[in-house]
């Protein structure tokens, strides 16, 4: 590099940013698409997913989502089925946590699927579990 001449940004200034703040549009399934969630990640751009109907595909994400949109398992994606080979479908687009929900409020989304385990554990609370109490140590 020639002297004096200072670099602008590296690799995420080129990529730009991502002010994903705007609420965008609920998406919902056409005829050759289904909702899916995903179970694990293969790498190289594939997953295993768990689809509505019952089906455990193996799933390509599309390039045009490889290295903007993050896909983790338990997301919720759209997926778009291929007519030749039944067991391979491809991720057309992942929803948002609360875009899933909604999608479970209309009743796209079975009462069985989990959108996020963050909101769970105030559920799975029981009245056996074991707490400590501390007041009784004057006994010792």
């Amino acid at each position: 590099m020639p002297k004096g001449v200072k670099g602008k940004g590296g690799k995420n200034r080129r990529r730009g940013k991502n002010d994903g703040d705007e609420k965008r549009e609920l998406i919902f399934k056409e005829d050759g698409q289904e909702y899916a969630q995903v179970l694990r990640m293969l790498g190289n751009g594939r997953l295993e997913a768990q689809c509505i109907d019952g089906v455990k595909r193996l799933c390509h994400i599309r390039g045009k989502m490889r290295k903007k949109v993050w896909v983790n398992t338990g997301d919720i994606v759209l997926l778009g089925l291929r007519d030749y080979q039944d067991e391979k479908a491809d991720v057309i687009l992942k929803y948002l946590a609360d875009e899933a929900r909604s999608l479970k409020a209309y009743g796209e989304l079975p009462d069985s699927i989990r959108v996020n385990e963050t909101d769970t554990f105030e559920e799975e609370r029981d009245e056996n579990d074991d707490f400590f109490d501390f007041d009784d140590v004057d006994a010792i």
